[in-house]
C-alpha cells in the first residue's frame, strides 16, 4: 500500500544533528535483526528487520536515499501499516484500530485479491480515510533467487471533509514466505499533479552476502556525495 508513496519522500529536512555518510553501513536499534536488505530504482535502498517485545509477525523498514533515511515503517504479519515515520515532514503515522476492513495478506496470496478500508492519524490530528484493492496478476520473477510475485493496485486517501489527498495505481512485488510487500510502479497524484514513479527491485541481499544492510542505494543515482540529517531516534543506525 504506502509502498507507492516512497517516490514522494526524498526531501530531508535540516535543523537536526549532521552526519557524515562516506562508506555507510546501516545497523537496526539495538537488539533488532536484519533479514532483507532491497536496492531499487529510483535511488533507494530498504533494510528490513525485526525487533523483540514486538508480536510475531511485526516487521520494521527503513528507506534511505543519498542523503540517509527517510521512512521508516512497522508492519504486522498481514501487511497492516501500524505506524509509519515521514523523517523529512517530521510526521508520524498510526493505524486506527479496528478498521472497517483491515488488510490481509493471508486473504490476497488466498484469493489473490484484497480489499481495504481503513484511517491513520498522526500525532497532531490529521486523519486519512484510506481505500483500495490488491490484486495477484499471476507474474512472478526470481531476483537473487527470491521468489516474486507481481501484484496490481489501487489506492487513494481522503481527509475528514472528503477532499482526495493523494491516489495511485500502478503494480508492487510480494513475498510470500517473507509476508511482505516491495515497492513497485506506478503513478502518484496529489494536488501537485501526476508523478509516475519506478522503485522497482534490482537486488536482494540476505544476512551474511555483500551488499547486506547497505546504506547507500546503487541504482539510478547521481554522483554527488551527500551528508544526512538524523532525528534522535535514528541515531546510530548509520555506522
Amino acid at each position: 500500500m504506502k509502498l507507492r508513496i516512497l517516490a514522494c519522500l526524498l526531501t530531508m529536512t535540516a535543523g537536526l544533528p549532521v552526519v557524515a555518510i562516506a562508506g555507510p553501513k546501516f545497523q537496526p536499534p539495538k537488539g533488532c535483526t536484519g533479514f532483507l536488505t532491497v536496492q531499487m530504482h529510483g535511488c533507494i535502498v530498504s533494510n528490513h528487520y525485526t525487533c523483540p517485545g514486538d508480536a510475531q509477525g511485526v516487521k520494521w523498514r527503513v528507506d534511505l536515499n543519498q542523503d540517509g533515511p527517510f521512512f521508516v515503517s512497522k508492519i504486522d504479519d498481514e501487511t497492516q501499516w501500524l505506524e509509519t515515520y515521514d523523517i523529512g515532514a517530521k510526521t508520524h503515522e498510526v493505524l486506527v484500530q479496528p478498521s472497517v476492513k483491515p488488510a490481509s495478506f493471508s486473504q490476497l496470496i488466498k484469493t489473490g485479491r484484497n480489499d481495504y478500508d481503513f484511517i491513520t492519524v498522526t500525532d497532531d490530528g490529521k486523519r486519512e480515510h484510506v481505500t483500495g484493492y490488491d490484486k495477484l496478476t499471476g507474474v512472478s520473477k526470481v531476483v537473487d533467487g527470491v521468489k516474486l510475485e507481481e501484484s496490481e493496485f489501487v489506492s487513494q486517501a481522503v481527509g475528514d471533509d472528503g477532499t482526495l489527498l493523494w491516489r495511485s495505481s500502478g503494480n508492487e512485488m510480494i513475498s510470500r514466505e517473507m509476508r511482505i510487500f516491495l515497492a513497485g510502479k506506478g503513478i502518484w497524484q496529489d494536488p501537485n499533479g501526476k508523478t509516475p514513479f519506478d522503485n522497482m527491485p534490482v537486488v536482494m541481499r540476505t544476512p551474511g552476502q555483500t551488499g547486506f544492510f547497505a546504506a547507500q542505494p546503487e541504482f539510478d543515482c547521481n554522483t554527488v556525495m551527500s551528508q544526512l540529517t538524523l532525528p534522535p531516534a535514528l541515531e546510530g543506525v548509520i555506522q
